[in-house]
């Protein structure tokens, strides 16, 4: 019996984005052991959870005091010490044009999609876009943002952000999505999915508060864009090198271009930017010969997943043609931020699945221990 759960589809949302989240809860996970979810079940019920001291540790823990917090909203300070800093008062739930926050709050535009990033950037065009010009300037829907102090600073460091995935249908005009698992697209160009592919990844800037409001500081030497299409990285660890990892374009198995459906992240304790490698799978198309080698651990991650065109303009992302590609990604990126000319690193001592996260603390007996779940549904 299958695990799935069905979601109702909203009457508001088009057929193509109802698709595009369904995709995502396709399990491939053929174990018939107990799920997180049912562990945690049997565990706690969901009002006891919700009422107890773990659900009061989450939500402290998740609301930490952070220089980030000042990015999304700025609020007046409490006089009294004894009440919550997050008091605030609630607003009515609606969807309409205008972006809300609670009274005596406020919420600025830090940066957006095609704003400058690296040194001499051009200003953002959407009618004249090139993958030259994005991979110089700000990329598509953040997920994961961090924070850097420089000389430990609270109000002047760096920001690593990733960049999730591309809407092509909003990024390009004339361009329809169609359902996940058709072929996606038709009418994508290459100069289309090269600049797309330079969309995703991550971006670091320079970023510094001052009278109360962050901005981003032009033209920084810190100012770098990683893409899927343009960074080459270093692959470490004990895949490094293994046969599976071996391309016609990297005979080596140590090397590979880009990262991509990078979701969240963290910071290590030595300062480095860990960008997480999602749902790789979605960015491959085509179809491997019957009985190949690769066919179980490519069904065991869904890969093909056909979200994208990029296999029509790109063989590595054909797996009939670069079947080891895939084998590639799925892995956690370690990026020096301070250095936008160091050569980022695939650390696979850190295990191949679809990474939600990377947080890292130094534990009690000086070992670091890196936390990343598994985002794929019914995966761990």
């Amino acid at each position: 019996m299958s695990r799935q759960r069905s979601t109702p589809a909203d009457p508001r949302r088009p057929a193509w984005a109802e698709a595009f989240e369904r995709s995502e809860d396709v399990p491939t996970n053929p174990s018939p052991e107990p799920t997180l979810g049912d562990v945690i079940n049997a565990r706690f019920n969901r009002r006891g959870l919700l009422k107890g001291t773990l659900g009061v540790s989450a939500v402290a823990g998740l609301m930490a005091a952070s220089p980030l917090a000042m990015l999304v909203a700025s609020g007046k300070a409490h006089a009294s010490g004894s009440r919550s800093r997050y008091d605030f008062q609630e607003i009515s739930h609606g969807v309409d044009r205008t972006h809300h926050v609670a009274p005596g709050y406020d919420a600025d535009i830090l940066i957006r999609w095609g704003d400058p990033v690296t040194p001499g950037a051009p200003a953002f065009d959407p009618a004249n876009q090139s993958a030259e010009r994005q991979a110089q300037q700000f990329g598509y829907n953040n997920d994961y943002v961090g924070y850097v102090p420089l000389n430990g600073s609270s109000e002047h460091g760096l920001l690593c952000v990733n960049h999730e995935y591309t809407n092509e249908e909003l990024m390009f005009p004339g361009i329809e999505r169609q359902d996940r698992g058709e072929t996606p697209f038709a009418n994508m160009t290459r100069e289309m999915v090269d600049i797309e592919m330079a969309a995703h990844g991550g971006s670091v800037l320079e970023v510094r508060r001052r009278d109360g409001k962050w901005q981003v500081v032009a033209n920084s030497r810190y100012g770098r864009r990683i893409t899927a299409n343009g960074t080459e990285m270093r692959i470490s660890g004990p895949a490094a090198g293994h046969a599976r990892m071996q391309t016609s374009a990297d005979p080596t198995g140590r090397r590979v271009i880009g990262t991509f459906n990078n979701c969240a992240g963290g910071i290590t304790p030595w300062g480095t930017y860990l960008m997480a490698e999602e749902n790789f799978n979605g960015y491959f198309s085509g179809t491997l010969p019957e009985g190949h080698k690769e066919s179980a651990n490519h069904k065991r991650y869904g890969v093909p997943g056909n979200w994208y065109a990029w296999g029509r303009w790109h063989e590595r992302f054909d797996v009939a043609k670069e079947p080891n590609e895939p084998n590639r990604h799925g892995w956690i990126v370690e990026v020096d931020p301070l250095d936008p000319t160091s050569r980022p690193v695939k650390r696979t001592a850190l295990g191949r699945f679809k990474h939600e996260g990377a947080e890292s603390i130094v534990n009690a007996d000086g070992r670091v221990v890196v936390y990343s779940g598994d985002d794929q549904r019914f995966d761990y």
